[in-house]
């Protein structure tokens, strides 16, 4: 009888054993255990950092581990693309790119990476609309309808500034063209501040830019802001008529952000990633700077962003071969 009681407990304790060491091991093993490098392939201050600092602020508050923000800027956001394409897969290199990494493909001749082989789509942190705008004092249109007038009587007379050639800016001003079967000339910026900056102070007529650089200075009054796109108007610009209500119900361009993964990318990493993203975007804090740059979080992640990815790929694909858009 003693022995028996003594099997039992040594049983007992075994077992005992063997759940402490699983949860100690589970433990160890959780995502994320140290840093995480976060690259942005731009360079520091630009659209991409607006929503990678604070969203890395807010992961590191929740997660107790730093989201280490790695600016490799150069090549349209191709550089930092490749690099991250070529980053160890153990989990702890992330990589941010934006609606330029789904344009590249059909822009550039040839690419060190293959988006949709070499990375892994995990989530869509952030989404912003694009908006029209004019400067006021070079182009007589009160509303979108007399732009749109104007630029069908005069084509070819009204030029439209971007951030470059290859750029949303750049494609979602050619897509209009196509769409609303117009001409207005395409004048490249190296970036788009400077274009913007030459749109207020009268250089230029039109720019089709992301509603996050271009709300404060609309709002200020030295621009004006006709449509934004998409299928309903933005809580930014509430007064402003979208797309869909101006008769154009696919023009449907946004200057998106989104993280991705190396190819191998353990599936645990993966999905702890994009756990962690999703609750930093959700935040308090976070929601209030989407908000103040006129973004949303649609919370796609996996297969859903994945198909996103590619759908984007195939639209920017088609609107360069209508074109003929070429890199300057």
């Amino acid at each position: 009888m003693t022995d028996s009681l003594n099997r039992r407990d040594i049983l007992r304790a075994a077992v005992a054993g063997a759940a402490l060491v699983g949860s100690a091991a589970r433990a160890q093993s959780a995502w994320p255990s140290k840093p995480v490098t976060l690259i942005v392939p731009f360079p520091a201050g630009g659209g991409t950092d607006a929503f990678a600092r604070p969203m890395a602020a807010q992961f590191a508050r929740l997660s107790g581990k730093s989201l280490v923000i790695d600016n490799r800027g150069g090549a349209g956001g191709t550089l930092g693309a490749g690099i991250a394409a070529k980053a160890a897969p153990d989990g702890y290199t992330l990589f941010m790119g934006a609606v330029h990494h789904t344009i590249a493909p059909s822009m550039y001749p040839k690419l060190d990476y293959d988006l949709e082989k070499d990375l892994v789509p995990l989530i869509l942190v952030a989404s912003v609309p694009q908006v029209v705008v004019i400067n006021p004092k070079r182009v007589a249109s009160n509303n979108f309808k007399e732009f749109l007038a104007l630029a069908k009587s005069n084509p070819g007379k009204l030029n439209y500034a971007s951030a470059g050639s290859g750029t949303s800016h750049h494609l979602a001003g050619e897509l209009f063209k196509q769409q609303t079967n117009t001409f207005i000339t395409h004048i490249p910026y190296r970036g788009a501040g400077p274009a913007l900056n030459d749109l207020i102070a009268g250089q230029v007529d039109v720019m089709f830019d992301g509603l996050g650089s271009s709300a404060g200075h609309i709002k200020g009054g030295r621009i004006k802001a006709l449509m934004v796109s998409g299928k309903q108007r933005s809580p930014a610009l509430p007064d402003v008529p979208c797309a869909a209500e101006m008769g154009l119900p696919d023009y449907n361009v946004t200057t998106w952000y989104g993280v991705w993964a190396p190819k191998g990318t353990p599936a645990e990493a993966q999905k702890g990633a994009i756990e962690e993203i999703r609750k930093a975007v959700s935040t308090d804090e976070a929601k209030a700077v989407w908000a103040n740059q006129g973004a949303e979080f649609a919370n796609v992640s996996g297969p859903q962003f994945d198909a996103f990815v590619k759908g984007e790929i195939q639209k920017w694909a088609q609107v360069v071969k209508a074109s003929g858009a070429k890199l300057e």
